[in-house]
């Protein structure tokens, strides 16, 4: 079987719970296969957080969920050592973190601090307590929800948090005939629950590692290099994009174009994936976003 008719019954699934979003939740599946992080970015109540238990449920991962409000401490993300009457020494109870899919919900809500706490986990998959380092479940994926920065209450993400996330993506407000079959239908909540594993972890992995088999020709190469070039010396930002993006651009590449089918990656799967991937890491120096549609019209495919 093929990774793409593998995954077609998990992406039926997700589409079934957050109607008309299927370029978004492709993007999603692709991201956990490049083994990234995903930021959504959206107002409150557009499915952010149903598309993360539906992704949780549709793939069997276990599941956890950090609501990330002003007075949340690093402990309660991570865990906290317990004084142990019984043995006269301290136990260490684990946070949420440990679990294979982690819903940072309104995550710029919390203090930097405690978005700080989320840095070692999203790069090394371990966290370090106490000075005792602790591997966290594989796989380990992080959804992190974000409100508009101009609403109430919240905190802007700082660049190195930004960049622990392999993409971004906002779902937006459903079309009118698909809010209709919203306002009409079953709720989402008891859709989510009735969701049934699709893959195992196993398959999961195995398609994981399948993402790096997916060619990336020389030429291919010299595009992604191209339009990195363009965001360091041509387009007037703040600063380009790093290396590690770079490499995770082609990571998400291979991963769509295994989601489409292919054994090679063509320049239409890095412009699919362009804009999640980049978009985050832009800015112009008076600090406004740039758009990835710049870049796909200023830099010639090979």
């Amino acid at each position: 079987m093929t990774a793409a008719a593998a995954l077609a019954p998990v992406l039926a699934q997700l589409n079934r719970v957050v109607l008309g979003k299927e370029p978004q939740i492709k993007l999603c599946v692709a991201c956990l296969l490049a083994r990234g992080h995903l930021l959504i970015e959206d107002i409150p109540g557009v499915g952010k957080t149903t598309l993360a238990h539906a992704l949780s449920a549709s793939l069997g991962l276990s599941f956890q969920r950090i609501q990330f409000t002003s007075d949340l401490l690093p402990a309660d993300i991570l865990g906290v050592s317990i004084y142990d009457r019984e043995t006269g020494g301290f136990r260490f109870q684990q946070g949420p973190i440990f679990a294979e899919l982690v819903l940072a919900d309104e995550i710029n809500r919390a203090s930097p601090k405690a978005q700080s706490a989320l840095l070692e986990a999203m790069e090394e998959h371990q966290v370090t307590i106490d000075g005792r380092s602790m591997r966290l479940p594989d796989p380990f994926f992080v959804i992190a929800t974000q409100n508009p920065q101009d609403q109430a209450g919240t905190f802007e993400l700082p660049e190195s948090q930004l960049d622990r996330f392999l993409m971004r993506i906002h779902l937006g407000y459903p079309a009118a005939a698909l809010e209709r079959a919203l306002l009409a239908g079953t709720d989402r909540r008891e859709l989510v629950a009735a969701l049934i594993p699709a893959i195992d972890g196993a398959g999961l992995a195995a398609l994981q590692r399948e993402v790096q088999d997916v060619h990336a020709s020389p030429a291919l190469l010299d595009y992604v290099q191209a339009l990195i070039a363009f965001t360091r010396e041509r387009m007037g930002l703040a600063r380009g994009i790093s290396p590690r993006a770079a490499i995770g651009l082609v990571r998400a590449a291979r991963a769509f174009a295994l989601l489409d089918g292919r054994d090679a990656v063509t320049p239409e799967h890095v412009q699919a994936v362009l804009g999640a991937v980049v978009e985050h890491r832009l800015r112009d120096r008076d600090g406004s976003g740039v758009p990835a549609s710049r870049l796909i019209d200023a830099v010639a495919i090979p």
